[in-house]
């Protein structure tokens, strides 16, 4: 039996040598903290409909035109905790951070992005679509908005009817695109879209410029939400981009300009299943605005189930968040099915992944140089200011146990900034009967930066 096992492990670790084998973790420091409330609301343009005044108001089975009168909650597979914060919104919630801009504004400000609003498209037509630049402090634990955006299109250069078509100012909201990548790149703004899924090109002020289809082999890529997919129709054939699969995470890669676009989780097979434990990434040429017609693939690690921001280090090197899909300290992790005081689905695979776009294998897999582990973070100062549930001693322990963590980006030699995606007001994460904040921290990860 030794005999077996040890030569067993040996064909494991054979197997693992490749471009896309599993990677060393290697240890983060939490450096600085800050958060966002969750409970924090801007007001639409003057022009904007009456109907976005008021967001929220489709959430329930019918509309709720009462502001604050229906409390959200984490849905029944994560316990249907309350979360305190209630819909429909006066205003529109800046919840929702999902993506990072690799390059900054001259300020030295980050360029961040809100989501589609509040999960689907048919949910979600009264909420605009917008991004920000924003500034963690670490010293006093705030994150200042500089400044909203709003997606608009005036020129009509979104090819199908938007939920304001009928309006002068045509302001996009989550009926239309549901945006979760954002990069900056000569004064024009570049955003990752999930229901086409569709590349956005804007100008820095929120106009349209043009809207790009998804190709692959010669293929349109569709999901089920892109416009012109009817019901009833075959996941497979159909279409091959599962719901909320699109573009989770698109990374500028320096010199090229290239947007490397991948999709959050496995295409569809002919058969309708997922065709493996990896995600396409595809590569968009900014210049020519096509695409380049080359693929590669990111393999999952054990547990993940999905990805929420890419971004470049340098040249070739860049950073991935993976995730499972479950929330809250696995030491809370529910024995019964009383799932009043306990997580249903605890967060276990949160990490960063350092990859190398230069170094693939014969079947296209990017290799994974090495790994952070988010729910493993060193905080030897203290720097943690939010208070986390854990039926465990967390002196010196920090982690980040959120469902949705959609933000990474280098910020030197030394650190990296990841934020979470809170969707407000339906996840918790850190206290069960609490909605998350949009969380800031800093990590302090020299040892893996420099991995090659």
């Amino acid at each position: 039996m030794r005999l077996r096992s040890l030569l067993a492990a040996a064909v494991a670790v054979a197997a693992l040598t490749g471009p896309a084998a599993a990677s060393e973790t290697f240890p983060a420091k939490l450096a600085g903290h800050a958060f966002l409330p969750a409970m924090t609301m801007i007001a639409p343009p003057a022009d904007a409909p009456r109907d976005a005044f008021v967001s929220g108001k489709f959430t329930g089975k019918k509309r709720n035109e009462v502001p604050m009168s229906v409390v959200g909650d984490v849905g029944a597979a994560y316990g249907s905790h309350p979360t305190g914060i209630s819909l429909p919104f006066l205003g529109q919630p800046v919840q929702g951070m999902s993506g990072f801009a690799m390059n900054r504004a001259p300020d030295g400000s980050t360029y961040t992005l809100t989501d589609n609003g509040f999960g689907t498209k048919l949910n979600s037509p009264d909420a605009m679509l917008f991004f920000h630049r924003m500034k963690p402090d670490f010293a006093t634990g705030k994150v200042e908005r500089l400044e909203s955006v709003f997606l608009h299109d005036p020129d009509r250069k979104v090819p199908f009817r938007i939920a304001y078509e009928g309006t002068d100012s045509r302001y996009l909201t989550g009926a239309d695109f549901d945006p979760e990548s954002i990069q900056l790149l000569n004064d024009e703004i570049w955003i990752g879209d999930e229901f086409g899924p569709f590349l956005i090109r804007a100008t820095l002020d929120g106009r349209v410029i043009d809207v790009y289809p998804t190709e692959l082999g010669g293929e349109v890529l569709r999901g089920p939400d892109t416009p012109g997919v009817t019901v009833p129709s075959v996941p497979g054939k159909d279409f091959r981009v599962q719901r909320s699969g699109g573009y989770e995470g698109m990374a500028l890669q320096p010199k090229t300009n290239l947007l490397w676009a991948m999709l959050e989780k496995p295409l569809l097979g002919a058969d309708g299943k997922p065709e493996g434990d990896f995600l396409t990434v595809m590569t968009f040429d900014t210049g020519k605005a096509a695409w380049t017609g080359d693929s590669f693939r990111f393999r999952l690690a054990e547990g993940a189930t999905a990805i929420g921001d890419f971004n470049f280090i340098d040249d070739t090197r860049a950073l991935v968040i993976e995730r499972d899909n479950g929330e809250g300290d696995p030491s809370l992790e529910c024995k019964t099915e009383d799932t009043a005081s306990c997580y249903p689905l605890p967060a276990k695979v949160k990490n960063i992944v350092l990859v190398d776009t230069a170094s693939v294998d014969k079947d296209g897999f990017i290799r994974r140089i090495a790994q952070v582990d988010l729910m493993k973070i060193r905080d030897p100062d203290g720097k943690a200011i939010v208070k986390t549930a854990a039926d465990r001693d967390l002196k010196g322990i920090f982690t980040f146990p959120f469902f949705t963590i959609e933000d990474v980006m280098r910020v030197d030699v030394t650190h990296i900034l990841v934020a979470n995606d809170n969707n407000l007001p339906f996840s918790g994460g850190r206290e069960i009967g609490r909605a998350a904040d949009n969380e800031f921290i800093l990590l302090d990860v020299a040892d893996f930066l420099a991995a090659k």
